[in-house]
């Protein structure tokens, strides 16, 4: 009798297991047309000074398409099906904290740019965001009045302004957000 009772709560248990819930990984899912298969990510246009900026914002934007794993990546605009195509229009660099002496002692970085993604096949937009804007800051180590304190400091807050850029408009294009 034990056994029995047994067996049938092991039986349910199992059956209550197997039953999905639904669940599935965040930033993992995608709502485009079946047949986008290869996407291509020309280099982005850079309409600012900064130079390089657009070939990291592209490389990031390629690197984080691929870590997503269902489509192919393609450094060109023809034999894709789909096209992300970007403009960075604009970045601008404001101080955002001073010391006594009022000088400034941390900045904050301000990159917007139009990004289009097309469906080479209906020439449709898929996605469209004319002015995405992301912000980075960072602090001057050292003293202000070096200029090797100012210099420099601003590469790194733009390679993460460029992941973080990255990793949000992917997610926005492929989540439909």
């Amino acid at each position: 009798m034990i056994q029995r009772v047994c067996r049938q709560l092991f039986v349910v248990l199992a059956l209550a297991g197997s039953v999905a819930c639904g669940y599935s990984l965040a930033g993992r899912g995608t709502f485009l047309p079946a047949h986008i298969r290869v996407i291509g990510v020309p280099t982005f246009t850079n309409l600012t000074s900064v130079y390089d900026i657009e070939r990291r914002i592209t490389e990031r934007v390629r690197s984080e398409l691929t870590g997503r794993g269902k489509y192919r990546v393609e450094p060109s605009a023809t034999g894709v099906d789909a096209v992300i195509a970007g403009e960075i229009t604009s970045i601008t660099v404001n101080p955002i904290a001073h010391n006594d002496q009022r000088q400034a002692t941390r900045y904050q970085i301000v990159l917007t740019a139009k990004i289009e993604f097309r469906d080479v096949t209906s020439n449709k937009i898929i996605w469209s965001n004319p002015s995405m804007q992301f912000r980075e800051d960072y602090g001057i180590t050292g003293t202000t009045a070096d200029p090797a304190a100012f210099f420099g400091q601003d590469a790194d807050a733009l390679n993460r302004m460029a992941t973080e850029f990255a990793r949000t408009l992917v997610s926005a294009i492929l989540e439909a957000f």
